[in-house]
């Protein structure tokens, strides 16, 4: 079996990459770098394949999903109420200005 084949992962693995993949899309990350991050998380989650009986019966790790939920809010729970202000006001200007296009 090649490097990067995917015929071993289950149909709900093959789901959960695709998802975690479209929310790194929706965050700015690049294409391809999205995939391999969401392979990885796939990966680390469930210990790779699960098909033709490799692994089968082990438990789901879930702590590499819980760490990035948990990351996500950081950057904006150290930014003051000024600057989170400061940043809304922008935001909503800049959605103002794009409402004409």
């Amino acid at each position: 079996m090649p490097r990067g084949d995917k015929s071993s992962y289950t149909d709900k693995q093959k789901r959960l990459a695709a998802h975690i993949e479209k929310g790194y899309e929706q965050r700015g990350v690049a294409e391809g770098e999205a995939e391999r991050r969401a392979w990885a998380t796939v990966n680390k989650e469930d210990g790779g394949g699960k098909k033709s009986g490799s692994g089968r019966g082990q438990a789901v790790d879930k702590s590499p999903s819980k760490k990035g939920g948990k990351l996500g809010g950081q950057a904006s729970a150290s930014r003051t109420s000024e600057e989170r202000s400061a940043s809304a006001r922008k935001a909503a200007a800049t959605r103002k200005r794009n409402a004409g296009r």
